[in-house]
């Protein structure tokens, strides 16, 4: 291990799939005990705030089967193809997902998703402006067969998560840090290609 942390005195793995792998690292901890802590190691992921001129955004709603509904989301996915620039990863799940495509990128937020047990990290992008791809649409499959878009006010939006009718945590980061953001006239926000030392694999 690199950087601060605890000494891992021994490691195991329990599963290996394709998006995640579990392992239980045996700890030592500041007292001198050692405990087990059970890690789930994920490829990471990237997610999307596209704004149109309208102040509307795009949300997508799609089953989730861990949880037995649909939940309503940001256009995201997996960083899957090793080497990928993030915003490269963002791009492609706009079109994918929402069929938009982004003149304008910036880095909304990034978040450890359940950094009490999992590395996961997302980067959260805001999108401004939108238009039509050049190419047709994507072709999907499993759960993206059913999937929704709309295209819903921000406030709108905002409201809903207070609510409670938005609860997909990486959707409630978005809404809400671009809420921040527009009030502040999009001031601050970081380059696309910013860095992200918590991303997965990062070297």
């Amino acid at each position: 291990m690199t950087g601060f942390g605890y000494p891992v005195v021994t490691s195991r793995e329990i599963y290996t799939g394709r998006v995640l792998s579990l392992r239980v690292d045996r700890v030592r901890m500041p007292d001198g005990v050692e405990a087990d802590r059970e890690v789930v190691h994920h490829l990471g992921a990237v997610a999307v705030v596209a704004v149109d001129e309208a102040d509307r955004m795009a949300l997508v709603r799609q089953y989730r089967h861990p949880v037995g509904r649909r939940l309503w989301e940001l256009p995201a996915g997996l960083l899957d193809v090793p080497g990928e620039p993030a915003v490269r990863a963002a791009q492609r799940e706009l079109y994918e997902e929402a069929h938009l495509a982004a003149a304008r990128w910036s880095v909304l937020a990034d978040l450890s998703s359940s950094p009490g047990f999992s590395d996961e990290a997302v980067r959260i992008f805001l999108a401004r402006e939108l238009s039509a791809p050049t190419a047709g649409r994507y072709v999907t499959e499993h759960e993206e067969l059913e999937l929704e878009v709309e295209r819903v006010a921000l406030d709108t939006a905002v409201d809903r998560v207070l609510l409670g009718e938005i609860t997909n945590a990486v959707a409630v980061a978005g809404i809400l840090a671009t809420a921040l953001a527009r009030a502040g006239g999009w001031a601050g926000l970081r380059p696309p290609d910013a860095p992200w030392p918590d991303r997965p694999g990062h070297a």
